[in-house]
């Protein structure tokens, strides 16, 4: 289960990374895989300008558009059952410099999760 990994440019963060500028912790994993994936769809679909566009077993992936110029950004979903946790990464596909939206993408799913999960 390994994601995506970030390029150089600051636009990117995963919970796979180890460079501290893309570095984000993951989720808790609290109910099987397969429950959190259904989970995490439900949080996305009722974000803003979102779409699913692959659902492979236990991984998801979605498309977020800006409001302003409309650019896509991947953000990524792995529960990793072993461990414990849901690996996560947000990345824009254009420009280098994202303004920390990804970040704070990632961590509004976070207190959405924490809200539904808990």
């Amino acid at each position: 289960g390994r994601l995506i990994p970030c390029p150089s440019t600051p636009n990117c963060v995963s919970s796979q990374s180890t460079d501290p500028r893309h570095a984000v912790a993951p989720l808790p994993l609290r109910s099987a895989g397969y429950d959190a994936v259904l989970q995490l769809k439900k949080i996305v679909i009722e974000m803003p300008r979102t779409r699913i566009v692959e659902e492979q077993g236990l991984y998801l992936r979605a498309e977020f558009r800006s409001a302003l110029f409309r650019f896509v950004d991947d953000v990524e979903f792995f529960p990793d059952e072993t461990a414990g946790i849901i690996h996560v990464r947000s990345a824009s596909r254009v420009g280098r410099s994202d303004f920390g939206v990804n970040r704070e993408r990632i961590e509004e799913i976070r207190i959405r999760w924490d809200a539904i999960s808990k």
